[in-house]
């Protein structure tokens, strides 16, 4: 049988069991979609942290308190130690050479009102050097001033969440609002840029380092971050910082000093074997749909058995009636797969429609796997019911039994 006579024979067959035919498509397109939607998911996800990260520069140092010794896997993230730093060690930190600035951050929960509301929201004390380094801007207004790291000053940028949740559309700018037992105003509100540094600066109201010390009573700073005036000198400079610590903290090393790169490893090494698990468990209903196939074809073959018997005896072969069966699994497959892939691409691209901050993105190994995957399985588990029908012999075959024993 000639390839186009087996592909019309195959098509008036799907389009004649149209109900079983619609039943194994729907199988093997769920379990196809499936893997494309979550794999896509996971690697919008891995692409979306990586982006916010690398916003911070390959030329930026991260200073936590508390010493960890590690040879991988994540820095402490609690920001704990036992030495607090300093506004007075990031002064330091700015009169060694090779550094260009120093960005310190406190970070809290608190009460914050304004115009009759109140929210719990976080409160950032930084300086107007984060906002270069983070590349953050404001939508009204302007950032906060240029100010001696240890001057507090009764002013704030808020973001775009915390403009709507207290101020609704009320004009903002030279507004106050309370945070804590503390009074500031409003001089801006930030562009919506949504997660930074793992805040969410759309929810937060940024004031200057030393307000933010008064207002949660310490000295202590949660992260330093340092940046050199060139990326060949990040390497040099450590060993540098290290000592200005130590010196400083009376001769105990009690910092874990960080780069980018070695952050952005991590997460990318986490996030990459949370989607290969991910996808590996949506796989799992593609050997579901492989299952429905061999239940199928063996159903196939007990109501085809006298059509069977008359190929054979015009003629045919074991090999061929085995291919006549493999052709029809894998048929219907393909177009199952054609149909996952559609759906799976329509569903990713509409939550990016719905959430155009969050990346899509289908790796390719996961594209050709789950095809691949699809076809293997549809053709190992048709395989065994095909063989049985190969198999018949004529003249029972022709009497519609599938054994000697009938």
């Amino acid at each position: 049988m000639r390839t186009p006579d087996l592909f019309r024979f195959n098509l008036r067959l799907l389009t004649g069991q149209w109900f079983r035919t619609l039943m194994t498509l729907l199988a093997t397109a769920v379990g196809v979609a499936a893997v494309l939607l979550l794999t896509g998911m996971g690697e919008g996800a891995r692409r979306f942290v990586l982006d916010e990260f690398n916003l911070l520069g390959n030329d930026v140092l991260i200073i936590l308190p508390g010493r960890k010794e590690t040879t991988g896997g994540l820095p402490p993230l609690t920001g704990e130690g036992t030495r607090d730093l300093t506004l007075d060690d990031a002064e330091a930190l700015l009169r060694l050479p090779g550094v260009r600035t120093v960005a310190p951050l406190v970070v809290g929960l608190t009460e914050v009102e304004a115009n009759g509301r109140n929210r719990e929201l976080v409160v950032v004390g930084t300086s107007i050097e984060l906002f270069r380094m983070r590349q953050l801007n404001a939508a009204q207004g302007q950032l906060l001033p240029v100010l001696p790291l240890e001057r507090a000053e009764p002013v704030c940028v808020i973001g775009a969440e915390v403009r709507r949740s207290l101020f609704a559309q009320q004009p903002v700018l030279g507004r106050w609002l309370r945070t804590g037992d503390r009074r500031c105003r409003v001089i801006g509100v930030l562009e919506d840029r949504g997660v930074s540094l793992g805040t969410d600066m759309s929810e937060a109201v940024i004031i200057p380092v030393a307000s933010a010390q008064q207002l949660f009573n310490t000295q202590g700073l949660f992260r330093l971050f340092v940046q050199v005036q060139h990326l060949d000198l990040i390497e040099p400079l450590k060993p540098s910082i290290l000592d200005l610590i130590q010196s400083r903290h009376q001769g105990e090393r009690d910092i874990t000093l960080i780069t980018q790169d070695s952050l952005l490893g991590v997460f990318d090494d986490v996030l990459q074997l949370l989607t290969l698990a991910v996808g590996a468990i949506a796989a799992i209903s593609l050997v579901v749909a492989g299952i429905l196939i061999m239940n199928i074809t063996l159903i196939s073959v007990s109501q085809r058995t006298s059509e069977i018997g008359l190929l054979k005896a015009l003629g045919a072969s074991e090999r061929q009636v085995h291919r006549l069966f493999l052709s029809e699994a894998l048929m219907m497959t393909l177009i199952g797969a054609t149909l996952g892939v559609l759906t799976g691409y329509a569903l990713l691209w509409g939550g990016h429609w719905l959430w155009p901050q969050f990346p899509v993105s289908v790796p390719l190994w996961a594209l050709l796997g789950a095809v691949l995957l699809a076809i293997g399985v549809a053709l190992v588990f048709a395989w065994l019911p095909a063989r049985k029908a190969a198999r018949l012999p004529p003249v029972l075959a022709l009497k519609g039994m599938t054994d000697a024993q009938h």
